[in-house]
């Protein structure tokens, strides 16, 4: 009766238990190991940032103002070439604070609070000022970019570091249409002196 029982039991466990017997097939015709699957996840649609330098302003006629609430010290000045423009950079310790950048009819610009002033190279200026900002102690390279092989961009001249604001005026051979924006990491104010295409 004992066997019987048992007999019965297992039969019962087989019949309703899991299956022990591989559920996979194996197909002689399908990749080898070194070949991946596609994946089964799709990622969830994400806008990719914009690549730097797109999310820079047009060219416009026209004076230009901005910055941040703050203090900060000049650290250098810069210019360059590039196809269709030329460029002056002033780069800052921490942030870009309040400035403007006015166009002017001819290259002569105040020397800070002495009632002197200086003729730069060139017909035409540009006086770019930043306000809450110094640097008697931290600015290093020259204070005086002369190029006359620029286009447009002739002379680049520190003309006031003095109670807080610092002024550049940029001597150019035109008058020029201007883009004005800031940058990050490091901060930087950034004036593009557009080429007029001939």
């Amino acid at each position: 009766m004992r066997t019987t029982i048992a007999a019965v039991l297992i039969s019962i466990f087989t019949a309703c238990g899991p299956s022990l017997a591989p559920s996979a097939s194996v197909n002689s015709n399908a990749p080898g190991p070194g070949v991946a699957s596609a994946p089964r996840i799709s990622a969830p649609p994400v806008t990719p940032p914009s690549p730097p330098g797109t999310n820079i302003p047009n060219f416009a006629c026209a004076d230009a103002s901005g910055g941040k609430v703050g203090v900060a010290n000049t650290i250098t000045a810069r210019v360059g070439e590039a196809a269709g423009y030329d460029r002056f950079v002033l780069q800052l310790e921490s942030i870009v604070p309040s400035y403007t950048v006015k166009r002017q009819a001819r290259p002569v610009f105040p020397l800070g609070a002495s009632g002197q002033t200086v003729t730069l190279s060139g017909t035409a200026g540009v006086l770019v000022t930043v306000h809450s900002a110094q640097g008697t102690t931290t600015f290093t390279g020259s204070t005086d970019l002369v190029h006359p092989e620029f286009q447009v961009l002739k002379e680049a001249r520190q003309t006031q570091d003095f109670e807080g604001t610092v002024s550049w005026g940029l001597g150019l051979s035109k008058p020029a249409c201007m883009r004005v924006f800031t940058l990050s990491d490091p901060a930087r104010l950034v004036v593009d002196l557009q080429i007029p295409s001939s």
